[in-house]
């Protein structure tokens, strides 16, 4: 994290102003998304430089980059990130030749339409994908807790384990402790009740005689 942090500040200045759109910081900008990849860290506002500053200048675009600012926008779910990323995307890159950009847009779509465990399943064929990301299957794993969190009250044990990543019962354990759910003897586990997360709100609505009667004057 340390190179990270050093070279954000440098970042920072060189998307200030009109050097935003200067394409001989791009060298800079890649080498930061190359360091956000290893470094587990991120940086949403140079990623999507880096893809502007590809579609003003065609001839500079690096599939590589592309495919690690996609990829750490996946992390970064469920904010819209991975949108704003494949919107900047010329469709060139994304349909044609560009075997590795095409399949993480494959892997995004299964992940925001939540077919997890195809998720895993296109993820377990395409690993080579994930060289020099740190931390990937972590992240999205904290997606997926965060769905089943606001999704179920109860789920069968082997199904969270299969949309975690088919996990051993121990490293199911870890994640159950994360987010504090428990399991029975059935192999059910509890994720929380619809009386906890359900906050009942009163509304009140005060309407004064003076503005009903200005209404049934108009009316009139």
């Amino acid at each position: 994290m340390a190179m990270f942090e050093q070279m954000r500040a440098n970042v920072g200045k060189l998307l200030k102003g009109i050097d935003r759109y200067n394409p001989e910081n791009l060298a800079t900008l890649e080498r930061y998304v190359e360091t956000q990849a290893k470094e587990n860290a991120y940086d949403l506002e140079a990623n999507l430089a880096v893809l502007k500053l590809y579609q003003f200048n065609p001839a500079f675009f690096q599939t590589t980059v592309t495919a690690q600012i996609l990829l750490k926008a996946l992390t970064n779910l469920p904010h819209t990130d991975f949108t704003l990323c494949k919107c900047m995307i010329d469709q060139a890159h994304s349909q044609q030749e560009e075997r590795p950009i095409r399949q993480i847009l494959y892997l995004g779509d299964l992940l925001e339409t939540c077919h997890f465990q195809a998720f895993w399943q296109a993820l377990d064929e395409n690993m080579d994908l994930l060289e020099g990301i740190t931390g990937f299957e972590d992240s999205v794993r904290k997606f997926i807790c965060h769905v089943v969190g606001i999704t179920y009250q109860h789920i069968d044990r082997w199904l969270l384990a299969e949309m975690l990543g088919d996990l051993t019962d121990s490293q199911l354990k870890v994640w159950m402790s994360k987010y504090g759910w428990s399991a029975d003897e059935s192999g059910q586990i509890f994720i929380c009740s619809q009386e906890e997360s359900i906050k009942p709100k009163n509304i009140v609505e005060k309407i004064d005689f003076d503005s009903v009667s200005s209404i049934m004057a108009s009316s009139q």
